[in-house]
C-alpha cells in the first residue's frame, strides 16, 4: 500500500528581497501559492498552509497553522508542517510553481525505513522540497533552537539523499526547484515556459 504523503507549503517568510507578499504575486492567470496548492494536490491527498497570517490565505480554503515553535527560520516552519501533519510530509515553499507531482510522489515513495528524504544538487541539499516523517521533529527541534541551519540536524537522522541523476528522470530541467526571491526573478517567472513533462 503506497504511504499517504501530505503537503506542506511554508508561508511565513517576510518576502523582504521581494518587497511585497510574493505568494500572492499574479503568474499564469492565478498566483504563486495557488499554482503550487494546484501541483501539490496531484500529489498530496491533504495540504497545510505554514503561516502566521492567516488573513492573507484564507479565501483559499486551505487548512493553516501558524509557527509551533519561535523563531523566524524556515526549520520552524518544517517543524511545524511535520507535527501537524502527524504523517510522512513533503514540504515546499510558496514561490515554487513548478513542483512535479511525480517527482514529489517519487520521493514519498522513498520515505519507508529513513526519517527524511532530500534532494541534492550542485552539492547543495534543497531542505525546501523533501520529505520529513515525524521521527526527526526532536532533531528539528533541537536545531532549531540552537538556530542552525536548515540541513544541520541531517547528521542525526536516517537520511535518503536523492542525486540529480534521479531527479532528472522526472525533471530533466530541474524546474522544481525554481523559487520567487527577488523582483528579477518573478520577471524570469513570467516568460512563457513549458510545463514540465508528465504533468497534466
Amino acid at each position: 500500500m503506497p504511504m499517504r504523503l501530505g503537503g506542506v507549503i511554508l508561508a511565513g517568510g517576510e518576502s523582504r528581497r521581494m518587497g511585497r507578499t510574493k505568494a500572492l504575486l499574479p503568474v499564469g492567470g492565478t498566483t504563486l501559492i495557488e499554482a503550487v496548492i494546484a501541483r501539490l494536490r496531484e500529489a498530496c491527498p491533504e495540504i497545510l498552509i505554514v503561516t502566521n497570517t492567516p488573513e492573507l490565505y484564507r479565501h483559499l480554503g486551505v487548512r493553516m497553522v501558524p509557527d509551533a515553535l519561535p523563531g523566524r527560520q524556515s526549520l520552524v516552519g518544517i517543524y511545524t508542517g511535520i507535527l501537524h501533519t502527524g504523517g510522512p510530509a513533503f514540504v515546499c515553499a510558496c514561490d515554487m510553481p513548478f513542483l512535479h507531482p511525480a517527482l514529489i510522489t517519487y520521493l514519498g515513495s522513498l520515505a519507508g525505513g529513513v526519517d527524511v528524504v532530500i534532494p541534492r544538487h550542485g552539492g547543495e541539499y534543497e531542505p525546501l522540497h523533501a520529505v520529513y516523517t515525524p521521527a526527526c521533529l526532536d532533531a528539528i527541534r533541537r536545531c532549531a533552537q540552537r538556530q542552525g541551519r536548515n540541513t544541520r540536524f541531517l547528521s542525526d537522522v536516517r537520511v535518503r539523499v536523492v542525486e540529480v541523476e534521479e531527479i532528472r528522470r522526472f525533471d530533466p530541467d530541474l524546474r522544481s526547484f525554481v523559487n520567487v526571491n527577488t523582483p528579477e526573478d518573478y520577471a524570469r517567472l513570467r516568460e512563457p515556459a513549458p510545463r514540465p513533462a508528465g504533468s497534466r
